[in-house]
């Protein structure tokens, strides 16, 4: 089979966009980018409805391809293991049935295979991985894309034997075959090379390697994306640092900010900072600590075994410098844990080992009081001491004798700082242990609740709201809300609180939480509700005393005015808007006023965000500027609610004056309200001139349609004059918005009177065509200026 992967994606890409099936054919373009570039949050917007719509076409090459990519993005990305192994293995049956086989991206669904075994435990499925890609590289032409992806996965199964000079040598080899087919080796491949390189310890051959091929793609035409870049500068830093050239390294070296993006740069990043620690040139503190024990927790959860024991023997050692002995032990027992889910422990189970001994080497401190007088000794300090206070606390509840309530204060305290040091599995191992002496304590079950839904734990959730069911239903039902509130699980948020308030009407903040479940929803009917229930059930400031949470808060009152909006319940609006201290121009009826320019946040149907200018008339209100394409629902002239909340605060007043004068405040997009009900179509051109356009501009305003600028000053077209092609001119690319109540031919015949006698004619192919006007004229000028 040698159908070439991407001219097959540009065909079903026609096939599907001719077939009326945009969405789809969009995704098929969109998801590698999404994948490859670690834009999560787009792929998990778009994914879903495009396995659908394949499914239900009836496609099944397509499925293999979206889940393909979705599954490149799970382990590459966000370095899912064990979580992601099912679907890898149905995938892999998926791929080569009857109906799939001859699909050219079944071939890459092993490489989805044999990423995912060495995710779990790379050393431990050496066997499996290496035959697997053994048969397959056997029976694929060195020409094909997967030749070079599934070269560079043997090579990395080598590697995780111990074994990286084969590994080299079957790169080299592959690379021959790859060039000896007439094809080029992507930047990938010499990444891959480079980290094999790294293996051997020849450094200066890395820095040259990745020099080499960065210049190649350039001069190829190539851009580089953030993540090549990204990888680029981490292999050099790497590198730097281990040939002691740390100026440089420091200088190449990712931000951490860029490894907290993409899980894939963490073990890479953390080897260099290691180096860098070394060599005293990066301060080894307690954020680094709980920066590495965070990732530690996330390939904990996602079952990334053998990543998650080298890189937490990394912090165990930078544990060890800081003397670190709670958190170097907690480590330790983590590594523990893991080794039991690896199949091969050879070497690591020593390093595991060795971590524990060296910490329990570590000096055990001195209690500067007795161990029930410790919690209130730390709260009375001036600063907090994370991992020392740790320590402290470590050893006061080893040696804790008193009352019950004294050692759960210990237990619950030393928990918070393993949190706090990004230790959240620690944390709630010990807050179990201790709910086992103390079943009854209140706010060990709620710092419990706490930590499991700050984890993500849902069998830790489940395992304690089944505790509770039977002893107060309510917190059962309360901490299986919360849970479901990280997970956007609203529906079920809703249930919970339902079932809470029917045992307890007087709840505040259940309400305030259902009120947002309902707001999720889109039943803006139900939030007004419950919001209206929560403030006349809510306490004055002067009963609620300290429990802040049971009076009115201003963010319920602004929630109220958005929902409310929803609604068009106006009188609620206002009386609403008079409470946060807001003057209408109108004392009743609907607010349609004109406030400040604001900017609206919303998602396109690619999952990308848009950033939209617009007018805000209310509290919660604001009306769209642009002109719009077809990858957004709204369009100008459209008024929408939004979440009265600042999505950032306006700067200080230490900001520069040209910064302070530029913001604007930004919100969420909650909901369309009232439709102007524009169509869209597109202009290009050359530029006619300032005059020429303003006049354009202004005798479209007056008829009541709208245009919106796109191009900016680097876009440039064709002078028709030049038959080299070589002159350009400057060009325009604009929106034209057509109101409801006029037609498509009206449209067209309105432009071909504003623009009539310029020299440079524009074009409005879609207008031209929706109008069904002569369609010559707009290819002609598309043509002629190279549109």
């Amino acid at each position: 089979m040698t159908t070439d992967i991407w001219a097959w994606v540009h065909d079903t890409h026609h096939q599907l966009a001719e077939g009326g099936h945009r969405r789809l054919a969009d995704a098929i373009y969109e998801l590698p980018g999404h994948a490859n570039e670690g834009r999560n949050e787009q792929l998990d917007a778009v994914y879903p409805e495009a396995l659908a719509a394949a499914r239900a076409l009836g496609l099944p090459w397509v499925e293999v391809y979206l889940r393909h990519w979705r599954m490149q993005n799970l382990l590459n990305k966000r370095h899912q293991g064990e979580q992601a192994l099912p679907e890898a293995v149905d995938l892999l049956e998926f791929a080569h049935r009857e109906e799939t086989a001859g699909c050219p991206q079944s071939v890459c669904v092993v490489q989805d295979f044999a990423i995912c075994h060495a995710r779990v435990d790379g050393p431990g499925y050496v066997p499996q991985r290496l035959e697997v890609l053994g048969e397959t590289l056997e029976r694929i032409e060195p020409g094909r894309a997967c030749f070079d992806c599934l070269s560079r996965e043997y090579a990395d199964a080598l590697e995780d034997d111990g074994r990286p000079a084969e590994a080299l040598s079957h790169l080299d080899t592959a690379a021959a075959r790859i060039q000896a087919a007439g094809e080029r080796l992507s930047l990938h491949f010499h990444h891959a090379r480079a980290g094999t390189l790294h293996r051997l310890g020849r450094h200066e051959d890395v820095l040259a390697l990745v020099d080499t091929a960065e210049q190649a793609e350039r001069a190829r035409g190539r851009e580089i994306d953030e993540s090549d870049r990204l990888w680029g500068g981490l292999l050099r830093a790497r590198a730097l640092a281990s040939l002691g050239r740390i100026d440089e390294a420091l200088a190449l070296l990712p931000a951490r900010e860029a490894a907290e993006r993409h899980a894939d740069l963490r073990q890479a990043w953390t080897e260099t900072v290691e180096l860098l620690v070394v060599a005293g040139a990066w301060e080894n503190d307690i954020e680094l600590g709980a920066v590495l024990a965070g990732w530690v927790g996330y390939l904990d959860g996602t079952g990334s075994h053998r990543p998650c024991v080298d890189l937490l023997l990394a912090a165990g050692r930078l544990a060890l410098a800081r003397g670190a002995r709670t958190v170097a032990i907690t480590l330790a027992a983590t590594g523990e844990r893991k080794l039991t889910q690896l199949r091969r422990t050879d070497g690591v189970a020593q390093a595991v080992a060795a971590l524990r001994a060296a910490a329990e080497a570590l000096p055990v401190p001195e209690l500067p009081v007795p161990s029930g007088e410790l919690t209130t000794h730390l709260q009375a300090q001036a600063e907090v001491h994370p991992e020392t206070d740790a320590d402290l606390l470590s050893v006061a509840l080893d040696r804790y004798q008193g009352e019950q309530a004294g050692a759960t204060e210990l237990a619950i305290f030393l928990a918070l700082l393993l949190g706090e040091l990004g230790h959240a599995r620690a944390s709630a191992d010990l807050l179990w242990r201790r709910l086992e002496a103390d079943p009854a304590d209140a706010q060990l079950i709620d710092v419990l609740g706490h930590t499991l839904v700050e984890a993500r734990d849902a069998e830790g959730v489940r395992r304690l709201a089944d505790r509770l069911a039977v002893t107060g239903p309510a917190d059962s039902h309360w901490i299986r809300a919360r849970l479901a509130t990280t997970e956007g699980r609203w529906a079920e948020v809703l249930e919970h609180c339902e079932a809470i308030l029917a045992l307890d009407d007087s709840r505040i903040n259940t309400r305030r939480l259902a009120s947002a479940a309902a707001t999720h929803l889109g039943d803006h009917v139900a939030a007004q509700r419950y919001l209206q229930e929560l403030l006349d059930r809510a306490l004055p400031a002067e009963q609620a005393g300290e429990e802040v949470h049971l009076t009115v808060q201003e963010a319920d009152l602004w929630h109220l005015a958005a929902v409310a909006t929803a609604n068009r319940d106006w009188a609620v609006v206002r009386s609403t808007g008079a409470r946060l201290g807001i003057e209408f121009d109108e004392p009743e009826g609907p607010v349609d006023e004109e406030w400040q320019l604001v900017t609206v946040r919303t998602t396109r149907t690619d999952g990308t965000t848009a950033e939209l200018a617009a007018v805000r008339t209310g509290p919660a209100t604001a009306r769209i500027l642009p002109v719009l394409g077809d990858s957004l629902t709204l369009n100008h002239g459209d008024v929408v609610v939004f979440v009265p909340a600042l999505r950032e605060p306006p700067p200080g007043e230490e900001a520069p004056e040209a910064e302070r004068a530029r913001w604007r405040p930004e919100f969420e997009l909650l909901t369309l309200l009232d439709p102007a009900g524009y169509t869209t179509y597109w202009i290009d051109g050359a530029w006619p001139g300032d005059d020429a356009w303003a006049e354009l501009r202004d005798g479209l305003r007056e008829s009541g349609y709208a245009v919106w600028t796109y191009s900016g000053d680097q876009y440039r077209v064709v002078d028709p004059a030049d038959e080299s092609e070589k002159t350009t001119l400057p060009g325009i690319y604009a929106a034209l918005g057509v109101p409801p109540t006029a037609s498509a031919e009206e449209a067209d015949a309105l432009m071909h009177r504003l623009t009539a006698g310029w020299e440079h004619p524009l074009a409005w192919l879609d207008l031209a065509k929706a109008a069904e006007a002569d369609l010559g004229r707009h290819t002609e000028i598309i043509e002629r200026y190279g549109l």
